[in-house]
């Protein structure tokens, strides 16, 4: 049985830059443990947006340029990056919260064969709930879990927000 993480937008802007919380700064340690000590194939997911980021619909709403291609804040951590290193893994970027090629790289990496997922990043009520019901919606019967100690929200009470929606979706919060 194949093995699968995700770990979602730990870059510079989400934890001490643009967006920052202490809460996603001390998780860091957490999902660098977790991608240590993985054995499988590990998906790493990064916000991308450009120049026009005020223009887009997320812009207007949330009106705090980040993640914008090239710059510091766009970055992986160094501390997951260095994580990484000798890590069987492929990047994707998304230019919203949910990545629509996440599953269809997973699918392709499973082939035919069984997996699980695990899911671990920031936000919580953003970009993790998004990608994990995105997966959950494409691969039902598949076991699904989130490291609720890797993982950190907006706000406290966002955060336990999310990881209530997702188990209400039948994936297992750890």
């Amino acid at each position: 049985m194949k093995k699968f993480l995700v770990v979602v937008d730990m870059q510079g802007d989400f934890i001490d830059m643009a967006l920052g919380t202490k809460e996603a700064e001390a998780i860091v340690p957490e999902v660098v443990k977790k991608i240590g000590e993985f054995d499988g194939k590990i998906f790493v997911t990064m916000d991308t947006h450009y120049e026009n980021y005020m223009q887009t619909s997320e812009g207007k709403n949330l009106p705090v340029p980040h993640c914008i291609k090239g710059t510091e804040g766009w970055k992986l951590d160094k501390r997951v990056e260095n994580a990484l290193n000798g890590k069987d893994f492929a990047v994707i970027e998304k230019n919203t919260f949910g990545s629509v090629d996440l599953p269809k790289k997973i699918k392709e990496d499973a082939g035919e064969e069984s997996f699980t997922i695990e899911i671990t990043g920031l936000c919580t009520d953003i970009c993790v709930v998004s990608n994990a019901l995105l997966l959950k919606a494409h691969f039902p019967e598949v076991l699904m879990k989130v490291d609720s100690k890797c993982c950190a929200g907006v706000t406290p009470e966002l955060h336990n927000a999310a990881l209530a929606t997702m188990r209400s979706c039948q994936i297992v919060i750890e």
